[in-house]
């Protein structure tokens, strides 16, 4: 029983390094696009269209499946879990999407020269950002200068 546990918890660890690694891998394809490869680092705003790109990759999949769907037939597994996975990822985008941070020139330099792997990914900035292209910090939004003007330091 113990080692069906053990095997579970590998799994679903592998399973989320390699959504993490997808996501990453995406965003490196856009930035080295030729529309983009001589800009330096990115706004919050372009991160988020980025991302937007990113959840709706399968949309041409789900609209086949759609398009192929007889009435009283029940839907196929892979639609369901399409769906279901861009209803997580849109959930986590509005609380706040993990990404590298395209703002920080340096990371934008190493996620250009990435190599895919998952040891590297440790050399990025991640941050996240939510569905109106804001940098989000433990699900609440990031303090400016301007909203923490009344305290002091004496």
């Amino acid at each position: 029983m113990r080692e069906s546990k053990v095997q579970e918890k590998k799994r679903a660890h592998n399973e989320k390094r390699s959504n993490e690694l997808a996501r990453v891998k995406f965003i490196q394809d856009v930035i080295k696009s030729d529309s983009f490869k001589d800009k330096k680092n990115f706004s919050y705003e372009e991160a988020a269209v980025f991302i937007e790109q990113f959840i709706n990759r399968d949309d041409p999949e789900l609209e086949q499946f759609k398009k192929k769907q007889r009435s009283n037939r029940p839907t196929p597994n892979r639609q369901l879990l399409l769906e279901q996975k861009k209803k997580l990822e849109m959930e986590e985008f509005k609380k706040g999407f993990l990404c590298p941070d395209l703002a920080d020139e340096q990371s934008v330099v190493f996620l250009r020269n990435w190599n895919g792997t998952f040891g590297a990914m440790s050399t990025f900035k991640m941050i996240r950002i939510n569905n109106e292209g804001k940098q989000v910090v433990g699900g609440h939004n990031k303090f400016t200068g301007s909203e923490n003007n009344e305290i002091e330091m004496a």
